[in-house]
């Protein structure tokens, strides 16, 4: 596969994220004037968020599955189209209960990622997995920043459902990109120990490969910790402007700069999180899980010193969650590339599947949880509380994954020799005599 087109589509699903990621995170911007239309309260809001997280864990293993069985390329356009069709029926829902149910219908595309990551696996080898990731996912605190923005620019001119109108057009705009513009590559097809070797036989989906995922100890610790994992993403997407309007006293510029600059750090936590795993995972098997547990456990430090400053003292908040932001997304393309160098490539979409169902699982309860412990005390505390907690339980886990992964890396490797051995002697008998 030519180098050219593999950067065009790592592009190409870039702004499918980036866009994606602004219509889903939008709506933490467009949550006051929401709660002004129905006439709700902040556990009423925390629901709507979290209804559809819950959609989006239970249609995890069912793209997981389909992109191992079929053409991802194909099914990921499906998923942009769904995207536009479902934000449409959200924009038009007349009354809070049906607001809930189509908001909820949103998460059935917000589960089609696990795609995107085993099919950029198959462009790309092992050793440059973390840095394209990491590309990857910086699309996504940049479509938070552009959906604040595009929300602060319109909420209150156009109203938030055509905002919601415009993102779900976008959605069905790239599917027609994806659709006509996206190759299927061959599964496997970038593990060094088939460079040159000509594949005729293909590896499909089976459920006792699948089942065997569950007997890998990395993975096993991986789905453990992505249950506490995504709490802090999600009650930070959700709540933080709120948080900075409600109970810090922000308004306007100061408000819009404060996200802004959070946000843009924030970003460069992913590409530089994914380098440093990669340049590490050459060094040692481990690298990817110690850049993973450096980050967290930085993270939740920094983020009780950042909520402790006194509100007045702006200054001195905005760099503490500068440097806060800055490590939050060490872990994600770190994760996603452990999970890659741990698995055969044809249960890649499953296993990264149910990381992110289990993920789901967790996190589809933190804005109701957030928005429940705000209503009693303030949403400083929800955040402090749910975001360190989360961090310190992750650090704990990935300490032993530093420990486990080495062996089940050396496994994949030999499973990989074996088949790369099986081709060559497939194409030894072929050959005249």
């Amino acid at each position: 596969m030519k180098s050219r087109y593999r950067w065009f589509v790592v592009g190409t699903f870039f702004f499918f994220m980036l866009l994606h990621q602004s219509d889903k995170l939008l709506i933490g911007t467009l949550t006051p004037n929401i709660m002004a239309t129905f006439g709700i309260s902040m556990t009423q809001m925390g629901a709507v968020s979290t209804g559809a997280l819950i959609v989006g864990a239970l249609f995890y293993p069912l793209w997981g599955y389909l992109y191992d069985r079929f053409a991802r390329a194909k099914l990921l356009a499906l998923a942009s189209l769904l995207w536009g069709a479902t934000t449409w029926l959200n924009a038009i829902a007349p009354t809070y209960r049906a607001f809930l149910v189509t908001r909820a219908s949103t998460g059935i595309d917000d589960s089609s990622y696990p795609g995107i990551y085993s099919l950029i696996a198959d462009y790309f080898s092992p050793n440059k997995r973390g840095r394209v990731y990491g590309l990857l996912q910086l699309s996504m605190p940049l479509g938070f920043l552009t959906g604040m923005i595009l929300a602060l620019a319109l909420r209150d001119t156009i109203g938030w459902r055509a905002v919601f109108y415009i993102t779900g057009t976008l959605g069905v705009l790239l599917a027609v990109v994806i659709f006509f513009g996206v190759k299927e590559p061959k599964r496997g097809g970038s593990e060094p120990e088939l460079a040159g070797v000509e594949m005729s036989t293909t590896y499909r989906f089976s459920w006792p490969v699948a089942r065997g995922l569950f007997k890998k100890r990395t993975l096993r610790l991986l789905f453990l910790q992505g249950f506490f994992g995504v709490f802090p993403w999600n009650v930070i997407s959700f709540w933080f402007f709120t948080y900075l309007e409600k109970e810090r006293g922000y308004e306007g510029t100061a408000l819009l700069v404060t996200m802004a600059a959070a946000v843009l750090v924030l970003a460069l936590g992913y590409p530089v999180g994914g380098a440093l795993g990669d340049a590490l995972f050459k060094r040692t098997p481990s690298g990817r899980a110690i850049v993973s547990t450096i980050g967290v456990l930085t993270g939740a430090v920094l983020m009780a010193l950042t909520l402790s400053v006194p509100a007045e003292n702006q200054t001195l908040f905005l760099i503490l969650l500068a440097a806060t932001a800055f490590f939050i997304p060490f872990s994600s393309p770190n994760v996603v590339s452990i999970v890659s160098d741990v698995t055969l490539p044809e249960v890649r979409s499953t296993a990264i599947s149910i990381q992110y169902l289990i993920e789901s699982a967790g996190a589809a309860m933190a804005p109701l949880l957030a928005g429940f412990i705000a209503d009693r005390t303030s949403l400083g505390t929800a955040i402090l509380g749910i975001n360190t907690t989360a961090w310190l339980i992750c650090g704990v886990i990935y300490i032993a994954v530093i420990f486990l992964v080495p062996r089940d890396i050396a496994t994949l490797r030999g499973e990989m020799q074996e088949r790369a051995e099986y081709e060559r002697s497939l194409t030894a008998e072929a050959a005249p005599s």
